[in-house]
C-alpha cells in the first residue's frame, strides 16, 4: 500500500479516522506535520478513548500517540524483532528527515498463531421472518452467502481463530440443519441442542446447563463479526466483566430536514438531513458460564433482558465497540445482499 494511504490529519474527527481505518483495512493511521512523521493513532487508541470518554464528537489530535514508535530505514533488518517485543501492529520507517517511506505491518511481518480455544453458542433456532420468503424454504442459518450458508461462515470465522467446539440451538427446520453439518467435511466439533419451544435468544441457554462450565461466545446466526476475536476475548477477561456485549458504530442520516423548536414555540434551529452516530449492538456477547448456571429452565427471555437483570444487581457489564464496517447483518433483505456483495469481494 501507498503511505499515503495511511495519513490523516490531526484535525480531522474521530470518525473520520474510524472510516479511514476501514477504508484501508489495517489497524493504524499517522499524522504527519510540516512532512514529519508527528504521531500515530490505532483503532485500539480510538476503542479506549470511546470507553474512557464516551465522545464521539472528538479529533484525532485528542486521541493520537504523539510519542510513536518507529525505526529508521538503517535498522529496518530489526523490525520483527521490534514488532514482537512491543506487541505493536505497524511500525513506520524514516528516513533521516523524519519523512515516512515505508510502513511495515505485523501480519506481514509475523504469522498469528490462532488460540483462542473458547466454545461458540450459535443461536440457530429461530423463524427468521424478515427474510421471508427465503425462510419459507430454508432456515435462517443455512440461508446461502456465496456457496456456503451463513452459519457455516460464521464458524469458519471462529475456527480460524482456535475455536473448535460449537453448539446451535435450533428449533426451526433443525433436521435440515443438523443433517447439512453432519454431511460437511469439517475439522471442529457440532453439539446440537434441541429447543422444542421458543425461549428468545437467551432462554435457550438454560438448555446448555452442565454442557458449558467455562467462558464462552455468544452470537446470533445472522451476524459477521470481522475483528479480532482473541482481542475481544482477552479484554472481557482483563475487565473481570459478567458479560462483553460487542457494539458497532452506526451512522444513520435522517432523510428529513430536522427543526428544533424552543418554549415560545419557535424555530430554535434547522438541520437539513443530519447524521446521528451511535454505538448498538450486534448480537455477539462474550458471556461466564454463571449465567447459564442461573438461568431459569424453559423460561423464555431475550439476551438482552437477562444483561438487564445483571446490570441492575451490580454485575459488571462491559462493551467492546467496533467500526461500522466490521459489522456484517443479514437480518434484513437489503442488508443480506450488501453481505453477499462484501464476502464475496474479500474472499
Amino acid at each position: 500500500m501507498d503511505v499515503k494511504d495511511f495519513l490523516i490529519d490531526e484535525e480531522a474527527s474521530m470518525l473520520e479516522a474510524m472510516a479511514l481505518l476501514d477504508k484501508i483495512a489495517k489497524k493504524v493511521l499517522f499524522v504527519v506535520k510540516d512532512g514529519q512523521f508527528s504521531a500515530s493513532i490505532t483503532d485500539g487508541d480510538i476503542r479506549r478513548w470511546i470507553l474512557k470518554k464516551g465522545n464521539l464528537d472528538s479529533k484525532v489530535k485528542d486521541i493520537a500517540n504523539y510519542n510513536p514508535k518507529f525505526i529508521y530505514e538503517k535498522d529496518r533488518a530489526s523490525a520483527k524483532e521490534i514488532m514482537r517485543k512491543l506487541s505493536i501492529e505497524a511500525l513506520p520507517v524514516l528516513n533521516r528527515d523524519k519523512e515516512i517511506i515505508s510502513v511495515i505491518l505485523w501480519h506481514d511481518e509475523i504469522k498469528k498463531q490462532n488460540k483462542l480455544q473458547a466454545p461458540v453458542v450459535i443461536m440457530a433456532g429461530g423463524l427468521g421472518t424478515r427474510l421471508y420468503p427465503y425462510t419459507k424454504v430454508l432456515p435462517k442459518p443455512l440461508i446461502p452467502i456465496g456457496e456456503i450458508p451463513i452459519a457455516e461462515h460464521i464458524i469458519n470465522r471462529f475456527n480460524e481463530h482456535g475455536c473448535d467446539k460449537f453448539y446451535l440451538v435450533v428449533n426451526h427446520k433443525k433436521n435440515m440443519i443438523k443433517a447439512y453439518f453432519n454431511e460437511i467435511d469439517k475439522n471442529y466439533d457440532v453439539a446440537y441442542v434441541d429447543e422444542d419451544q421458543p425461549l428468545g435468544t437467551g432462554g435457550g441457554l438454560s438448555l446448555l446447563k452442565g454442557k458449558i462450565d467455562s467462558t464462552f461466545i455468544l452470537t446470533n446466526c445472522d451476524i459477521l463479526i470481522d475483528e479480532d476475536y482473541d482481542k475481544i476475548y482477552s479484554y472481557h477477561k482483563n475487565e473481570k466483566n459478567l458479560v462483553t456485549m460487542v457494539c458497532s458504530l452506526k451512522k444513520v442520516q435522517i432523510p428529513y430536514g430536522v427543526i428544533e423548536i424552543n418554549e415560545s414555540g419557535e424555530i430554535e434551529a434547522m438541520k437539513e438531513k443530519p447524521e446521528f452516530s451511535f454505538f448498538t449492538n450486534t448480537g455477539m456477547y462474550i458471556v461466564e458460564p454463571q449465567v447459564i448456571k442461573e438461568l431459569e429452565e424453559n423460561k423464555a427471555i431475550g439476551f438482552p433482558d437477562i444483561i438487564e437483570k445483571y446490570k441492575h444487581a451490580g454485575e459488571k457489564i462491559g462493551v467492546y465497540p467496533i467500526s461500522e464496517y466490521s459489522w456484517l447483518d443479514m437480518g434484513q433483505m437489503d442488508e443480506l445482499e450488501k453481505m453477499r456483495r462484501r464476502l464475496e469481494r474479500d474472499e
